[in-house]
């Protein structure tokens, strides 16, 4: 499981917007290029920072183990359960 989030944020340039116009007819927008405008980020998480967030979200370790295909004693161990023996 991943998490991808992008930004796209366009900022036009300083000289172009500050600069007084020297025609009367509206300038066109300069629309940005698709690799300035857009920069995507990738953030993976490790097995155990995918059990915690899924723990915290309310499933039970067994879903947790299933969905991520791991052991059940793996996930509590990630999640630090221990198993209540005297």
């Amino acid at each position: 499981m991943s998490l991808a989030i992008s930004s796209a944020l366009f900022t036009a340039p300083a000289a172009a917007a500050n600069s007084p116009s020297t025609s009367a007819a509206p300038q066109p927008e300069q629309q940005p290029q698709a690799s300035e405008s857009t920069a995507a980020y990738k953030v993976t998480l490790t097995a155990a920072q995918q059990a915690f967030n899924l723990y915290s979200r309310g499933q039970t370790v067994s879903q947790i183990a299933i969905s991520l295909s791991l052991s059940e004693s793996l996930v509590n161990n990630y999640l630090g359960i221990t198993a209540g023996g005297g």
